[in-house]
């Protein structure tokens, strides 16, 4: 991790000196995660890349006042995050549920590999659609904040203190916008997973 900011701090001070070219390398380096964290609020593939060449734009313009207090791809990704709310707001619309959620390092998970087993039969598949359905209804439910944090932790895999630097808040902010997150994601699967009051899953 530290190699990979320092290789990126030396693309960001060659940039700082007029090297086009080192920003395309940041640019290819960051561009699918980019489009992956934007496509979890935006729904429309062209509105995607709009808004993707939009913040690298911005990113691009602003790197002259980047001083590398954060990690180039933690300041990235909250231009990104920035620049897909605004374009969401200026079109009067919300940002779109997330599909699935993944396993982080701490084994609190959302995928529904976990909660489901994953059998071919009419009811398994039935009931793996039902708690689907479940987790992005909660999920479209959650507030903008709450959605960007999980957003962050479980599909980006960013630490507390990067979804800290990418949301502009305090690291505490983080950990209760996520615990509440999971809990009301847990809620909604509660009753089609049959788990008892105070149990995730």
């Amino acid at each position: 991790m530290s190699n990979q900011r320092e290789a990126d701090a030396e693309l960001v001070e060659r940039v700082q000196q007029g090297d086009r070219h080192a920003f395309e390398l940041l640019v290819a380096k960051y561009q699918r995660r980019v489009l992956r964290l934007i496509s979890r609020l935006i729904r429309d593939p062209s509105e995607i890349e709009d808004v993707a060449q939009e913040a690298f734009i911005k990113a691009y313009r602003a790197l002259p006042q980047f001083r590398g207090e954060s990690a180039f791809y933690t300041w990235l990704y909250r231009i990104a995050v920035n620049t897909a709310k605004n374009y969401l707001v200026s079109q009067g619309r919300r940002p779109r549920p997330l599909a699935g959620i993944q396993t982080d390092e701490d084994g609190e998970s959302f995928d529904l590999e976990d909660v489901v087993e994953d059998i071919n039969t009419p009811d398994a598949v039935l009931h793996s659609r039902q708690v689907a359905e479940a987790v992005n209804s909660a999920i479209d439910g959650l507030s903008e904040d709450l959605r960007l944090a999980i957003t962050l932790r479980e599909i980006e895999g960013l630490s507390y203190e990067e979804i800290a630097q990418a949301m502009d808040c305090p690291v505490g902010t983080v950990r209760s916008r996520i615990f509440r997150a999971r809990e009301a994601i847990a809620e909604q699967l509660r009753p089609l997973l049959g788990t008892s009051e105070g149990k995730r899953w």
